[in-house]
């Protein structure tokens, strides 16, 4: 049983055709990445997902009373308004306050309800609406590029404490990401959105299918095998692939993350 499915959806805004004839099915407990170049229909996919937007052509299904949490891509808040992190996240209805420690914990990030929002580190930030998030006890977390503005550490320490979050909770997550390497080798499947579907799969077949390289270029599919498995010798072969394929990343960086959080198959 998917914990929601969607057949035929497309959305249009305006004369702009953002979704066309998307299908897709969350399972259980399962990470599925989304990535796709910018104005590829990612956040739209999202919000259809929510329910914040409604297809113009297909429909979307969800599981009777499935729990669903969302971490935005970010959120901006007033830094001369006085609000606490318990405060915050207990927006729009008062948690009880063993909940929100359990929710910190749970995100990292223990210990930071009297700290005021406007004076957390970016990774805390992101943090902290992990944690208004997992307050709902989702069943499906949804987060939209939760790395968003953090340094290479801050984004592989994020991403580990999701796949934590999987392991304790048994929650389904479904991310939008830039970060392909780190992300996709994190991820169940991957589903690569250009308005369309254009390929889907585990990350090993995405990465090599030429709609994804006519999209990112080649070097990706080196990095994941080299973040898949043991090495000790150089990336510079890989890395000279990804010239010419920029997707707004300095790919030497995004190599240089791969080694620092590598892990084994």
């Amino acid at each position: 049983m998917s914990l929601v499915s969607l057949t035929g959806v497309s959305v249009a805004h305006g004369d702009h055709q953002a979704l066309e004839n998307v299908d897709l099915a969350i399972s259980p407990g399962e990470i599925v990445t989304i990535v796709g170049p910018n104005g590829s229909g990612k956040t739209t996919l999202l919000r259809c997902i929510i329910g914040a937007l409604r297809p113009n052509k297909g429909r979307v299904e969800r599981a009777r009373g499935v729990r669903i949490g969302y971490v935005p891509q970010g959120l901006s808040i007033d830094p001369t308004l006085p609000l606490s992190v318990k405060r915050f996240l207990s927006l729009p209805r008062r948690r009880r306050d063993a909940d929100v420690s359990a929710a910190l914990e749970q995100a990292g990030v223990a210990g930071l309800e009297d700290r005021q929002m406007s004076a957390l580190s970016g990774g805390q930030f992101q943090r902290a609406l992990l944690a208004r998030a997992l307050l709902e006890k989702p069943e499906l977390l949804i987060l939209d590029e939760p790395t968003t503005g953090l340094d290479q550490p801050g984004s592989a320490d994020l991403y580990g404490q999701i796949e934590q979050v999987r392991r304790d909770t048994g929650a389904a997550i479904l991310m939008v990401s830039h970060e392909l390497h780190v992300v996709m080798s994190a991820s169940d499947r991957v589903v690569c959105l250009n308005g369309h579907v254009c390929c889907h799969g585990t990350p090993e077949i995405v990465a090599s299918a030429p709609e994804y390289r006519a999209l990112f270029g080649t070097g990706t599919r080196g990095a994941l095998a080299l973040y898949r498995h043991e090495h000790d010798h150089s990336h510079s072969h890989d890395h000279e692939h990804d010239h010419g394929h920029d997707h707004g990343h300095d790919h030497h960086k995004d190599h240089q993350k791969d080694r620092g959080t590598h892990t084994h198959a």
